[in-house]
């Protein structure tokens, strides 16, 4: 189904409607769609105008309490009294940035027309990490650099996910944390046994680490373990591993060729599969989207009409339809719009 809405109105349909708006669009490593201007407030005002220009009336603080639907029509249920409409499109949002009205509403509108609400979570969100005195983000907290992340699920890789990864004073965040949080709090909410790691050599397996400590012992027998590693990863990564899996036999200044087997052996596990013990999230006043939603089985996608209630269509981030990091989130929005609008007139 969602390929076929995104098919409704394609990126390069997106990337035409708003450069005919005013706003000029790049494309970053990834597919990721970004405003020249790299500021949101353009999107938002350029928007807001076209919306004023195509004479559509917008009413801030006139907030929908409920609808519900009489013999003919619905009924929007304001504090102010009431609004009869034919149709109604539900484009609440789901949980994420509540402070914006996106506080959930919508769902329990969309329960009580019918509509199956599957249980949500934050994605895109920050993950928080056990806080321990020697937790791994203490020490490395503002430190940006290319991870690999793998969520296992009952002992099996679930997911592998590489980005950028920025670690913060609570836990680990940057577009790979957000992308692979989505997919850990799913599988937390499902209560399946999880597991976060991190690689520090994306794309390199045990063995290839291995290779490389030979390699570099070879060539450089004499130079310390740090200053090694440190070539490997950055300087501050290389000194939190080093104090994590020390022992009596290793610390910065060993060298390379007194380097034992053993000691070489956890290092290279640690670089490959350092375990990451996720606690929570920072919920959906920092998530950027949100998990679950009204269920697709239930939304007609020629049309976005709902199946059970007449008369409604849902868009956007309120169905049960969630993506990666980088304006995929937006597309959706953008496309089940377009289909739901179009289908309005007919």
């Amino acid at each position: 189904m969602i390929r076929r809405v995104l098919r409704g109105f394609p990126v390069g349909d997106t990337v035409a409607f708003f450069r005919e708006i005013g706003i000029q669009l790049h494309e970053e490593p990834g597919g990721k769609l970004f405003p020249n201007s790299n500021r949101a407030r353009d999107v938002l005002n350029a928007l807001v105008a076209e919306a004023t220009r195509a004479g559509v009336s917008i009413v801030p603080g006139a907030r929908v309490a409920d609808i519900t639907k009489p013999a003919d029509g619905f009924l929007l249920h304001l504090k102010s009294g009431g609004i009869a409409a034919a149709r109604v499109v539900l484009a609440t949002g789901g949980r994420s940035l509540p402070k914006s009205g996106s506080d959930g509403a919508g769902y329990e509108m969309a329960r009580r027309l019918g509509h199956t609400i599957v249980p949500t979570t934050p994605g895109l969100v920050p993950l928080v990490l056990n806080d321990g005195r020697d937790a791994m983000q203490r020490k490395l907290s503002g430190v940006a650099h290319d991870a690999q992340l793998t969520l296992w699920v009952d002992d099996a890789v679930g997911i592998r996910l590489a980005g950028s990864l920025l670690w913060t004073h609570f836990g680990i965040s940057g577009p790979v944390a957000l992308d692979m949080s989505r997919h850990c709090l799913r599988a937390q909410l499902e209560q399946r046994r999880t597991q976060l790691t991190v690689s520090f050599c994306p794309g390199q397996t045990f063995e290839d680490v291995e290779r490389w400590w030979t390699t570099r012992t070879d060539a450089h027998p004499h130079a310390s373990v740090s200053k090694q590693l440190s070539t490997l990863v950055p300087a501050s990564v290389a000194e939190a591993l080093l104090a994590r899996v020390s022992t009596p036999g290793i610390d910065g200044a060993t060298t390379l060729a007194h380097l034992s087997r053993e000691d070489r052996r956890r290092l290279s596990h640690a670089l490959v599969k350092w375990p990451l013990a996720v606690k929570g999230d920072r919920g959906y006043n920092y998530a950027e989207v949100t998990a679950g939603g009204v269920s697709l089985d239930e939304i007609e996608p020629a049309t976005m009409r709902s199946r059970a209630c007449e008369g409604l269509s849902l868009v956007g981030e309120i169905l049960d339809v969630d993506g990666r990091i980088g304006g995929f989130n937006f597309q959706w929005a953008w496309s089940s719009a377009r289909v739901a609008a179009a289908a309005l007139g007919t």
